[in-house]
């Protein structure tokens, strides 16, 4: 069993900064759904996005799998066409809040990025 984090608060802080240690414990979490779920990487990666839009999910969320869906060959063009048809069942200020995170998501990345250098 791994042992409590000693400071709360700064582990929360780094989650929702996008601490890529937390995100890979996160993602290790999912271990193992993409080959249970029987669907094809572009697939999968849209209901995760789709799923993420429906949650008003943060950017810190959406972090890990933009970069996987680039990874599984989304065209940006076909993530927009996914929001435009969830658009109507979950609502159009999710949507809007969903493509707001992924903007922050894009500034983030550049963030960690810089500070890795």
């Amino acid at each position: 069993m791994n042992k409590p984090t000693s400071n709360p608060k700064e582990s929360l802080q780094g989650l929702a900064e996008g601490d890529l240690t937390m995100l890979n414990v996160l993602w290790r979490m999912s271990d193992g759904t993409f080959e249970e779920s029987g669907l094809d990487p572009k697939t999968f990666m849209l209901v995760r996005l789709a799923a993420l839009a429906t949650l008003d999910a943060a950017p810190a969320s959406w972090l890990m799998n933009i970069d996987a869906s680039r990874e599984a060959g989304l065209a940006p063009e076909t993530i927009l066409g996914t929001f435009i048809a969830i658009a109507p069942v979950i609502g159009t200020a999710r949507v809007v809040s969903a493509a707001g995170s992924i903007m922050k998501t894009f500034e983030l990345a550049a963030e960690l990025i810089e500070e890795s250098k």
